[in-house]
């Protein structure tokens, strides 16, 4: 039997613990004032008092210009200075690569796309490289300090290490992309999944703004999840959690072998959707026409109303809508969003996926679509290189 050991909190934890609710409150109610944070919090107010004064002299928060009285003495209101720290955030797919500079409170200052890499192992790094140099070259013009570089991978990483473990569309097999980008950039260097990123970057920066816990599902090139509750990512206890393109959609698809794509992302992905459409239409329609279907080809087609479209659309809502239901009765999250290429069809499968779900489940779930969209992953690089460079704590308690 697994015995778990109870340890006490050391005092260095506790001022850690302290800071990191702080810092929070500050972000997200700043301006305030010093006794309305020892309030809050419950913290004395010279523990307060002197981790401000430790935030200050990070350059993570300032004073303002108000002024509140406080025993008899004026003392100004702080606010996060998020704008006076930057990030380097990026979403390399399978296909594209997006990078921005950002400062912390999510203002883009700059952005680059690659809409077709085409690349595969170290060529992919490589190229990762070259656009990296671009963006810090952009970033370090302004004269800002660059506080970390986050970067979102398709595929399963090992949060300890950094190691990519597999990402099929890169061709990447335990790749140790964290070591290779730490000995050629002297930064903080944060490698997660692309979707637990983007999900993050949708809890923090979306409009969703009650939401604590919340799977955003991306469809595109293959199809993944990124689960957070209570604002922090689960990664579940092999860093597969949330690796949804592997589900069974039904029974036929035992006893058989999936050493790339999993069985759902053969189906519903945005390559699944275009290689049934090419199926429907193999003999029927020109080759070269065929073969350069992608999925926004075929939810065209069902909007123009063509036969062939039908099908595949509908067959695409049921795999979704059996997908969603499972996520939302393991989980039960605030929101379930799709994100991905996929989402900019939103519209044709929401409504029809809760009319699917009607009766079949106690509760139906709140599903929308991304408010991010393809910036998404960069806005959560955002928030976990500022938690990977705070000494970040984050605590929720059960009443």
């Amino acid at each position: 039997m697994k015995s778990h050991i109870i340890t006490t909190i050391t005092a260095t934890e506790m001022r850690a613990i302290n800071r990191s609710a702080i810092l929070e409150l500050i972000r997200s109610n700043g301006p305030i004032s010093r006794s309305e944070i020892g309030t809050r919090l419950q913290v004395s107010l010279p523990t307060v008092m002197r981790i401000i004064d430790d935030l200050i002299a990070e350059d993570l928060v300032c004073h303002t210009g108000t002024k509140e009285w406080s025993g008899g003495r004026k003392r100004s209101l702080v606010e996060f200075n998020g704008s006076g720290h930057l990030v380097i955030g990026l979403d390399l797919g399978g296909t594209k690569l997006y990078g921005a500079v950002t400062d912390l409170n999510g203002t883009i200052l700059h952005e680059a796309h690659i809409a077709h890499h085409r690349t595969q192992c170290e060529d992919s790094y490589q190229l990762l490289c070259a656009f990296i140099d671009d963006l810090l070259a952009c970033a370090r013009s302004t004269g800002l300090p660059v506080r970390g570089i986050g970067l979102g991978v398709p595929g399963i990483i090992n949060q300890q290490s950094g190691v990519v473990k597999l990402a099929p569309s890169l061709d990447w097999t335990d790749f140790p992309l964290r070591q290779r980008l730490s000995e050629r950039y002297n930064l903080s260097i944060l490698v997660e999944n692309d979707v637990n990123l983007a999900a993050v970057g949708e809890l923090w920066f979306g409009s969703e703004t009650d939401a604590e816990s919340l799977v955003l599902i991306t469809i595109g090139t293959g199809i993944g999840a990124g689960v957070v509750i209570n604002g922090m990512v689960y990664p579940g206890s092999h860093d597969m959690a949330g690796e949804i393109g592997y589900l069974l959609p039904d029974r036929t698809h035992l006893d058989r072998s999936y050493p790339g794509f999993g069985a759902l992302e053969q189906l519903a992905s945005g390559t699944g959707i275009a290689a049934r459409a090419r199926q429907a239409l193999n003999g029927k329609r020109p080759l070269e026409e065929i073969e350069a279907f992608t999925a926004e080809d075929v939810f065209a087609a069902a909007r123009r109303g063509e036969p062939w479209a039908q099908p595949i659309l509908s067959e695409t809502i049921d795999y979704l809508a059996q997908t969603i239901a499972a996520i939302n009765q393991i989980f039960d999250p605030d929101l379930i969003l799709l994100g991905g290429g996929v989402s900019r069809s939103a519209d044709l499968l929401i409504n029809p996926i809760l009319e699917r779900l009607r009766g079949t489940i106690p509760l139906l779930p709140r599903l929308g679509a991304s408010h991010l969209g393809y910036r998404a992953a960069v806005m959560g690089s955002i928030v976990q290189v500022l938690r990977i460079t705070s000494d970040y704590y984050w605590l929720h308690k059960y009443s």
